[in-house]
């Protein structure tokens, strides 16, 4: 019983120190070793599903473990060791081999006579499929006459599958036995003494370099590796590590916290190196301590009582006190509520700096407290860190929206006043018909050729509506006087002049005979004919203000050809059950017709945002020369 205990005491002690240190090795290839009474041994590979055979051997203990197999200076490489302890029994092999029909030698040759044997071991990694190694023997009787029990060492190097950290399952065919090996970490292979290491070991060595004179720390590495290696930076052994593609760091942002890991990409490498170079230097305690920051705010706790949190943020966790104090008081402190840095967690933000979140609970916000803090090391405290008052800064915003809006308005008000003509269109539209005009614009109103007392009248009637609304209306019918004294031609001439000062509309009155004209002439006008009067086909009997209506027309092509017909000539016809909107000629073609009595407040409208619709003079003065040069021509 003791002889058991203390067997299986060796076997943990064994399985322990083999997970974290590895012993050496000189095998540098795959090999079994066997114990006294056990000749020709021989390993070879075996599938896992193969049914082994029967024989004379009993397996009574397995024991696999990992070492470090180093031979001639080549690179050291990971090997499996499996010792199992078997017993023998020769009556089992003479029963298996007198039912293969061998039974003829008497026995006393038998007893002396030797026989075969194997034995199946077979590991499996954590990933991977299963593989067996067949070990063959010849079994000595002479030599285990007296002791049975014999040794078998199997060494594999390179296991497939197996690496560092890894864990495998080693079993023996035909037998119950099964046994666990875990490989040690890379790391602790690697800080192991012994000189051999595994060629996974090799890592870059970091020097760096101080220059004052240049404001920054250089980056040397000394390596058997040519290439660049790869260099992260974190704050704390534990922070997050950082990129780093370049050879320097700026001094103001080192500090005794910081540590470099440096490594290799461009091979099979996956172990680090890590150096903290600053710790024991005083020298960067300074850039923490300038980079420390302090936010305050209120806030109110599930009971809905007042509490005051703060934050903490800094390159390096720092150790110290945080407590309360009153402002109004230079910041004397409020008794009961400090607290220490070092108590709590420490988290790491996106920016790599350190945090640390505390409460105040219970605290009275009346007093607008702030937020004092002693940094171990410095010979100052910072502070104090306080928030603004919620309700002034309400009130602050309440003012600046209020002064926003006067603001608004104003400039709204000075925008539409510069822009009569926006405030007539929106009077007009708010009101749904016409409202008086402030600004006067001219509107000059001309009968059609045709001789028709009825229309003329109505021309007559509507002159008077319009100057009864303000406009400033001259009716070619009202100005006979003057087109007698004049000629037709300057009139019309007078007439455009004023409505370029003013602004507004030439408001033309549509028949079907004065279509007929209308088409008649642009005919004659595409023709480039120069025919007398009565030759051009007009009716011989006609209106007094034939000659007027016929040099509009000259000036709305001329306006055409600048795309601002639109702006000075409006259509009007006095029949409501008229057709003409739908038989236009091309030349009026684009120009706004309105039907009165029914369409008199969209046309009133019309004439009220006219006013500021003032075209450039050098445009009125091309289009009237042309006119004037068509009516010449025409006499």
């Amino acid at each position: 019983m003791l002889h058991t205990g203390w067997t299986i005491w060796c076997v943990l002690l064994t399985l322990h120190i083999s997970a974290f240190h590895l012993e050496i090795s000189g095998y540098d290839s795959d090999g079994v070793i066997c114990s006294e009474g056990l000749s020709n041994c021989t390993m070879k590979d075996e599938m896992p599903f193969n049914v082994p055979e029967e024989n004379a051997v009993v397996i009574q203990k397995l024991t696999p473990y990992f070492r470090l197999c180093c031979r001639d200076r080549a690179p050291c490489v990971l090997c499996l060791m499996i010792e199992t302890e078997i017993n023998i029994h020769p009556g089992k092999a003479q029963e298996h081999e007198g039912h293969s029909g061998n039974g003829e030698e008497d026995d006393g040759e038998e007893s002396e006579r030797n026989f075969k044997a194997s034995v199946t071991v077979c590991y499996c990694p954590a990933p991977a499929m299963s593989m067996c190694k067949r070990v063959e023997f010849t079994v000595n009787r002479a030599a285990l006459s007296h002791e049975k029990q014999s040794k078998i060492s199997v060494v594999i190097i390179e296991p497939p599958g197996v690496s560092f950290s890894s864990r495998v399952i080693v079993y023996l065919k035909a037998s119950p036995l099964s046994q666990e090996a875990s490989v040690p970490s890379l790391d602790d292979v690697c800080t192991q003494e012994e000189q051999e290491r595994p060629d996974e070991c090799h890592v870059p060595k970091l020097i760096s370099v101080i220059n004052k004179e240049m404001n920054r720390v250089e980056l040397q590495f000394d390596g058997r590796n040519k290439s660049f290696p790869s260099v992260c930076i974190q704050y704390e052994k534990n922070g997050k590590c950082q990129g780093w593609n370049r050879m320097t760091i700026p001094l103001y942002s080192v500090t005794p916290c910081i540590c470099l890991q440096v490594w290799y990409e461009d091979e099979q490498r996956s172990r680090r190196s890590r150096s903290c170079p600053f710790t024991d230097t005083d020298l960067f305690q300074r850039n923490v301590w300038q980079n420390v920051s302090v936010s305050v705010g209120p806030g109110q706790m599930n009971n809905l009582h007042p509490m005051l949190w703060w934050n903490l943020s800094a390159p390096c966790r720092l150790e110290g006190d945080v407590w309360p104090c009153k402002k109004e008081s230079s910041c004397r402190e409020i008794k009961g509520f400090r607290q220490q840095l070092s108590n709590g967690s420490w988290k790491q933000n996106s920016k790599g700096q350190w945090e640390k979140t505390g409460v105040f609970e219970e605290i009275n916000l009346k007093l607008s407290p702030c937020v004092m803090v002693k940094v171990k090391g410095m010979d100052r405290e910072l502070g104090p860190f306080c928030f603004e008052n919620t309700d002034r800064w309400h009130w602050s915003l309440l003012i600046v929206g209020i002064m926003l809006l006067l603001c608004l308005t104003v400039f709204i008000s000075s925008y539409l006043l510069r822009h009569d003509f926006v405030k007539k269109w929106v009077w007009s539209w708010h009101h749904g018909g016409f409202v008086q005009i402030g600004m006067k614009c001219h509107v000059v109103l001309l009968s059609p050729p045709d001789v028709d007392d009825g229309v003329s009248e109505s021309v007559c009637r509507l002159g008077s509506q319009l100057s009864n609304q303000g406009f400033s209306v001259s009716v070619d019918q009202w100005s006979r006087k003057e087109q007698c004294t004049l000629g037709p031609l300057p009139w019309l001439y007078s007439q455009l002049l004023e409505l370029k000062s003013l602004g507004g509309r030439v408001v033309i009155v549509l028949t079907h005979k004065a279509l007929e004209r209308v088409k008649t002439w642009t005919h004659q006008n595409q023709g480039v004919i120069k025919m007398k009067r009565e030759d051009m086909g007009f009716p011989q009997k006609s209106s007094p203000y034939s000659d007027v209506f016929t040099a509009s027309l000259c000036l709305i092509q001329a306006d055409k050809q600048l795309g601002r017909a639109a702006e000075r000539f409006v259509l009007v016809t006095f029949d409501p059950n008229s057709s003409i909107d739908r038989s236009l000629p091309k030349l009026l073609q684009g120009l706004r017709l309105f039907q009165l009595p029914s369409q008199t407040q969209a046309f009133l409208s019309e004439l009220a945002v006219a006013g500021a619709g003032k075209g450039s003079d050098k445009d009125m003065d091309r289009v009237e020369m042309e006119g004037i040069r068509w009516m010449e021509v025409k006499v």
